[in-house]
């Protein structure tokens, strides 16, 4: 160590990972190293890539008292720390924002096909992740592993980054090149909680959604003029389907029932059997055409007591058409010895034509008997 430090070794060189010397002393617990290393410069506060400073992965109590008693000599507060722990990321938003304005591509690659959405979802730099997503760059994008920002936050433990990029249309189901979700990458136990609860609720939207595409494929198989589904013709049920629907398409065409139509029917009856009228040959076809059925229908009844009932005589109104119909033919008549004779018979009339058409000369003697 020594040597190196004399032969001008960099005191604060970092690997892949961001480590410094000063980092793998204080892990290590090597406390003699660790005191060497800041007697050379090594820098307290230095960031890996996981975001942690020499202090934060120091576990041994003596080493640990070493690196905060000489924090605490250069004046090192917390406020500072925290400015320094968040330096890095604030230095890359600072130049994301740079290339925005300047109209620069900010999703370019890496010659592993790394993206800057992928460095930001691995460090967990939550506001730069958040300025290139709403900046329109994809979550999806992939490196040449296959790898989406995803893969790079779970396997790094970045769970907040999680949900963001999921927010914004991220695979949480998403493979790599071997075949690896983000569940496989994971390692870190809150972080794989986070996963599983997106997994879930992700299930959930797809079940909701797949039943509303399921209900509208449905209704659109039904057309607009297929009729209501009838049931079955059983003992209970008399009526078959076809009858029922014919039924009901009267009922809309007409907008009578078929009761009403009955009704009317069997009134348009009673009036012709007052006319003595033969209605007998008029029955419908629908009622059988047997003679059974005809004595059981109400209309029939009516008739059959109609008929059996002595004729009804007519009205003096009837009386009186009748007579001017076959006018000609009574003046034309022997002389048959009747009541009033033929004189009357004219007299007669002639009183009734000039009542009939209002001449207040001539009075029309009231009858209160019907004539015969």
């Amino acid at each position: 160590m020594l040597l190196l430090l004399d032969r001008g070794a960099n005191v604060n060189a970092q690997d892949t990972e961001q480590w410094t010397p000063l980092h793998a002393a204080a892990c290590c617990a090597h406390i003699n190293i660790v005191k060497i290393l800041i007697q050379a410069g090594a820098n307290l506060l230095a960031v890996n890539a996981e975001g942690n400073m020499p202090y934060d992965i120091c576990d041994h109590e003596e080493t640990l008292d070493v690196i905060e008693s000489e924090m605490a000599a250069r004046g090192i507060t917390q406020s500072y720390i925290d400015e320094m722990r968040g330096a890095p990321e604030k230095a890359m938003l600072d130049d994301m924002k740079m290339l925005h304005q300047q109209g620069r591509e900010l999703d370019v690659r890496a010659p592993d096909g790394s993206t800057y959405l992928h460095v930001a979802s691995a460090n967990g730099y939550y506001d730069v992740a958040a300025f290139l997503l709403t900046c329109s760059v994809s979550p999806l994008i992939r490196d040449n592993d296959f790898w989406q920002p995803v893969h790079a936050a779970a396997c790094w433990a970045q769970p907040d980054l999680i949900e963001l990029l999921c927010q914004y249309g991220g695979d949480i189901h998403a493979k790599t090149k071997n075949g690896e979700t983000p569940m496989d990458l994971c390692e870190d136990l809150s972080t794989k909680q986070v996963i599983t609860a997106l997994v879930q609720t992700e299930a959930r939207r797809r079940r909701l959604a797949f039943g509303v595409r399921d209900s509208r494929r449905q209704s659109k198989k039904r057309k607009k003029f297929e009729s209501p589904q009838q049931g079955a013709t059983t003992g209970d049920n008399p009526f078959s389907a076809r009858g029922a629907i014919r039924r009901q398409s009267l009922r809309d065409r007409s907008g009578l029932t078929p009761a009403r139509i009955e009704a009317q029917k069997e009134g348009a009856d009673i009036l012709r059997t007052w006319s003595k009228e033969d209605v007998s040959a008029d029955v419908h076809a629908s009622q059988g055409g047997s003679l059974q059925h005809q004595r059981e229908s109400p209309s029939k009844r009516v008739l059959k007591s109609s008929q059996n009932k002595q004729a009804k005589p007519m009205s003096p109104d009837e009386w009186l058409r009748k007579l001017e119909t076959n006018g000609t033919a009574d003046d034309d008549l022997d002389t048959t010895p009747k009541r009033g004779g033929s004189t009357r018979r004219r007299q007669k009339k002639g009183d009734m034509s000039d009542s009939r058409n209002g001449d207040g000369r001539r009075q029309k003697s009231t009858c209160c008997c019907v004539i015969c």
